[in-house]
């Protein structure tokens, strides 16, 4: 039997969570509360039995390999209802935002849901409503295929197919890196000749780049996507966080002149991992005009997807791909989060992830609204997430207090800049 193991990319995200937790909370709330909440539990517990890819957890026995995917049952353990003791929707994103606490193993499961029945002043519904958060390892990943992973959950009916990662043969590394660095010489006379793009500028550090220290807030703001400015829902968002991070922080004394936002950009070319994009980093020009500031964002990234998909970034790719399983393993444990670089690809982070069609229920009650929150790091303190479910987009914001002092100070200023 052939054994599925982990694409060196997906074995790096999890061997690399013992360092920096990354799981990923994707929230969806849904307008009313099941009759039976039990039964609805148990209707998400057997669509997750007929998915084989959320069976899945990760059995990691010899160092010389990588890791493999190997099957298991779903657990009652993995089910968890919340009684709020404050059950507005701010009191539930507060405990919701506590759940990062309480990281994942996944040798023993890739996810877990949480359900929060009766939340009140949920965006959408006009009652009380439940709220149901998807608790995923981001080793089963990214923010693309976890999404299609809860839409199964929740009653959508297109299957998600596995994906095989090539296989890994060490021996091909010694080639595939010299087809690297022929490629990678072709880049830099490319870029010389300005037939590419050159690679991002780094950023000088900003307050909202601080460790994160002092209260956790989520939050979250939405729109009807014809409401939200720009040529896409992204950009859109990404000029209206430059008006407003912009402001905020120069209340705190920063120049925010050279700002800008990392973005998680999809790779080019067929999926060959469950982790499938590269960070970005993106101008935010907050000193342009409207119209100048969103065609600057609109080059920054069709410049990022020019790089993204010149040979040389393929290659590097293929290379990493071969890489021993122990020497990853090595170069993850040298990795030190204490280390604060004098510059960083982005002041905050923006995830945006379409999560498709309206067309998902929990015990019956449908859904109104879907929402994420990107998991903060020691070089960053202020995470943005744009999630959009039918015609609902919801913009969330995730923040340190050392990041931003009042979340809701700053949530006023991005709500203003949204209009």
């Amino acid at each position: 039997m052939t054994v599925r193991r982990l694409a060196a990319i997906d074995a790096q995200t999890w061997w690399s969570s013992t360092k920096i937790p990354n799981d990923q909370f994707l929230l969806y709330g849904f307008a009313g509360v099941p009759a039976d909440l039990d039964a609805a539990l148990n209707e998400v517990r057997e669509r997750a039995r007929h998915c084989a890819e959320l069976t899945l957890r990760v059995r990691d026995d010899c160092r010389l390999t990588y890791p493999a995917w190997v099957s298991g049952d779903v657990e009652d353990d993995q089910f968890t209802v919340h009684a709020l003791g404050s059950p507005d929707w701010n009191g539930c994103l507060t405990v919701v935002g506590g759940l990062a606490c309480d990281q994942l193993d996944a040798t023993r499961a890739t996810w877990r849901l949480h359900a929060f029945p009766g939340v009140r002043g949920m965006p959408g519904a006009d009652g009380p409503a439940t709220v149901v958060v998807l608790q995923a390892s981001h080793a089963l990943g990214d923010g693309v295929r976890a999404s299609a992973l809860a839409g199964w959950l929740f009653g959508r009916q297109a299957p998600v197919s596995p994906v095989r990662s090539r296989s890994f043969v060490s021996a091909a590394l010694p080639w595939r890196t010299v087809r690297a660095a022929r490629a990678h010489r072709l880049l830099v006379s490319d870029t010389e000749c300005g037939r590419v793009a050159a690679q991002a500028e780094s950023r000088p550090l900003l307050r909202s780049n601080s460790r994160p220290a002092g209260a956790r807030r989520l939050r979250t703001i939405t729109r009807h996507r014809a409401e939200l400015p720009g040529p896409t829902v992204t950009i859109g968002v990404l000029a209206a966080v430059s008006t407003a991070l912009s402001e905020h922080l120069r209340t705190f004394g920063d120049d925010p002149s050279a700002l800008g936002a990392e973005v998680p950009m999809a790779k080019p070319g067929a999926r060959r991992a469950l982790n499938h994009f590269g960070n970005v980093g993106i101008g935010l020009y907050p000193d342009l005009s409207w119209d100048a500031r969103i065609a600057r964002i609109v080059e920054d990234f069709a410049e990022r997807r020019q790089r993204a998909a010149h040979p040389a970034m393929l290659a590097s790719g293929r290379a990493f791909e071969a890489t021993p399983a122990p020497l990853l393993r090595w170069g993850v444990a040298q990795f030190d989060p204490t280390v604060r670089p004098a510059t960083v690809s982005g002041n905050t982070v923006l995830s945006s992830v379409n999560r498709g069609a309206a067309d998902l229920h929990f015990g019956g009650a449908p859904v109104a609204v879907t929402a994420g929150y990107p998991a903060l790091s020691p070089m960053m303190g202020l995470t943005h997430g744009v999630h959009g479910i039918g015609d609902t987009v919801a913009i969330s914001l995730h923040a340190a207090e050392s990041a931003v002092g009042d979340i809701d100070a700053y949530l006023e200023r991005l709500d203003r800049a949204l209009r």
